[in-house]
């Protein structure tokens, strides 16, 4: 790690550019006691989350903080568009564009990559479910089931909808080039041994699952994505077993 950050900082000073030492932080993985990063003969702190485009990354590859973080952003923008919501002059469908272009859209900002539990399926299940109540004016004591709520407000369920954003995504990386940093880390396997114990569910565990249930692999669908009309069947046979499973 020492020899890559002082060859950075080598080849940034060649073009003008120059590593902040204030805002720079070192985070490893899977390192017990890490030897200390310096800059310039300056020790770098150390950190085990940081935020990269919007998204919180952290050192246990957990999605929890991220997934908070975009709850209270969402709650945000709900609250910041009361006056669409209570309005008369807009219509329900109106109302839902708006709802799935600005608080859905803020909500699941880098959802493809999530390692969710079903506690943060939950939370944001409940968030999505509440706003479109509210959106519909549903108060107690009337009360609607959410399957009933999401047919009349002609939405997905929270899991569906983000599995297809993340088979969307993977799609768009299975066509990437060979040399793309983004497919490499698709198939990338760690080097060493997991400690002991059982072991968490991780992102790729969730995307084998889902192949696994229809009988397929990471060749199989590799072909499959690069006819983008066949990966959108795929896409739907997906979401369909998984209603079917439910």
């Amino acid at each position: 790690m020492q020899e890559k950050t002082n060859r950075l900082n080598t080849f940034a000073r060649q073009v003008g550019l120059k590593i902040s030492q204030r805002k720079t932080e070192v985070m490893t993985l899977n390192i017990d006691s890490p030897a200390p990063v310096k800059v310039d003969g300056k020790e770098l702190p150390t950190t085990k989350s940081f935020t990269y485009l919007g998204s919180i990354v952290r050192q246990d590859g957990g999605a929890g903080n991220d997934i908070q973080s975009r709850l209270n952003k969402a709650r945000t923008v709900f609250m910041t568009l009361n006056n669409v919501w209570r309005s008369s002059q807009y219509s329900v469908h109106t109302k839902l564009r708006i709802y799935q272009s600005c608080v859905l859209s803020a909500l699941l900002y880098g959802s493809e990559c999530w390692r969710m539990t079903e506690g943060d399926l939950n939370k944001l299940s409940t968030v999505h479910t509440t706003s479109l109540r509210k959106i519909l004016r549903i108060f107690w004591p009337r009360k609607i089931s959410n399957h009933d709520l999401l047919q009349r407000c002609k939405q997905e369920d929270m899991d569906t909808i983000i599995t297809r954003r993340r088979w969307r995504w993977i799609g768009h990386v299975m066509r990437k080039d060979c040399t793309s940093i983004s497919k490499t880390t698709l198939h990338w396997t760690p080097e060493g041994k997991r400690k002991r114990g059982r072991p968490k569910n991780t992102w790729r565990r969730t995307v084998e699952a889902e192949l696994k249930t229809l009988n397929h692999t990471w060749g199989t669908i590799e072909k499959l994505a690069k006819d983008r009309q066949k990966w959108m069947i795929f896409v739907a046979a997906l979401h369909a077993s998984r209603r079917n499973r439910q």
